[in-house]
């Protein structure tokens, strides 16, 4: 196994189009690292400039002690699983899981061993003698994983693997891999632009955007703390919410301004919010700490909204309002509680869960600091 190094990597196109921008990153041996982001944000590139398949324009990557900037594919030790999972359609199932160790000349009993054993573990031993054409999309799926695990590699990389699954597979297939990993022991470095999978998936995520690595942190941390904008709102289902308004201090107090009603800050806020007086500022709070119900000792942080849409879901109801300055807010609900659409209802917000960030696209989240 292997740790996974990329000091200062950066890809440019055609010397004008930069895709990747000055990541660092440090996958530690036999970590489960997953690199999430909006598509076009650079992390398929940057997992292909890892195995090998892109050059790298400028910095340097490392797979255990060795830079491999100029080390062919073949020879970095490293196994990727693709989103189409690259099949051969005229080879059966257990020629397209052993055609790699072929072009190594590994000995034929070792390669039927290692077929079998990776077979087994996946439970499709009873499928090599098919072609990929007569498997599902999630039998595919773990022949592509199959293919990986023969090889034994240093390092497993995963591009979007479960894209082509439909919602139910895809929640059985994470739990697999996730169960896999733990097995083989092994690093794992997985792209996706699900932050569902990220969640649930990593021992650690790396948050890209734009080419640029904006957060890596251990999933709740991510959650609880994200260091910007971006990052609060990409992960978390429904998104956070976020209310555009300004701080004010009165009274010894720090408090958040909307058009016709003001939010008490807690008191850890008026330290960090100091230099941000009468400033254009973006507070932010997750549906979960947003409750028709009046929060104790909090009753006056209130939001007065109307009712635009509702969402059932069984367990829970998702309702999407209007504040009073136009802004779209989201909350959940229990499914018996009753709600009517354009019905004026009164938000209370749980202030010690609230975030107050600046108000670009990757606005620092000031109340961390």
């Amino acid at each position: 196994m292997a740790k996974v190094l990329l000091r200062d990597v950066t890809k440019v196109y055609d010397g004008q189009v930069t895709a990747v921008e000055n990541v660092s990153l440090e996958v530690a041996d036999r970590e489960f690292m997953v690199i999430v982001g909006p598509s076009g944000c650079g992390k398929t590139t940057t997992l292909r400039m890892i195995a090998g398949l892109e050059d790298v324009t400028s910095g340097t990557i490392t797979i255990g002690d060795t830079i491999v900037n100029k080390v062919p594919p073949k020879d970095r030790d490293v196994a990727m699983v693709f989103q189409n999972y690259a099949l051969y359609p005229h080879m059966n199932i257990f020629k397209n899981m052993a055609f790699g160790l072929k072009l190594r000349r590994i000995n034929k009993n070792q390669i039927k061993k290692r077929v079998m054993d990776a077979a087994q573990m996946l439970g499709i031993e009873r499928l090599l003698d098919r072609k990929p054409k007569a498997l599902s999309g999630g039998q595919r799926q773990r022949v592509a994983v199959g293919r990986a695990i023969v090889r034994n590699p240093n390092v497993f990389l995963f591009d979007e693997p479960l894209s082509n699954l439909d919602a139910k597979l895809r929640l059985s297939t994470r739990a697999e891999l996730k169960a896999l990993q733990r097995r083989l022991n092994t690093t794992m470095i997985y792209v996706t632009h699900d932050q569902t999978e990220a969640m649930t998936l990593g021992d650690r995520i790396c948050v890209t955007y734009k080419g640029r690595v904006q957060q890596v942190a251990e999933p709740m941390e991510l959650y609880d703390k994200p260091v910007n904008k971006f990052v609060a709102g990409f992960l978390g289902t429904p998104p956070m919410n976020f209310l555009d308004g300004k701080i004010e201090f009165r009274d010894g107090a720090v408090h958040f301004a909307l058009r016709d009603e003001t939010i008490l800050l807690p008191p850890r806020m008026k330290h960090s919010l100091g230099n941000y007086q009468n400033q254009e500022m973006v507070l932010a709070v997750r549906p979960e700490h947003i409750s028709l119900k009046p929060v104790a000792d909090q009753s006056g942080n209130s939001v007065r909204c109307t009712v635009m849409v509702t969402e059932p879901f069984g367990d829970h109801m998702e309702v999407y309002l209007k504040d009073c300055s136009g802004g779209t807010i989201i909350t959940s609900i229990a499914p018996n509680d009753h709600i009517k659409l354009g019905e004026k209802v009164t938000l209370y917000i749980e202030v010690g869960k609230v975030f107050v960030f600046e108000p670009d696209e990757t606005g620092k989240n000031v109340s961390l600091f």
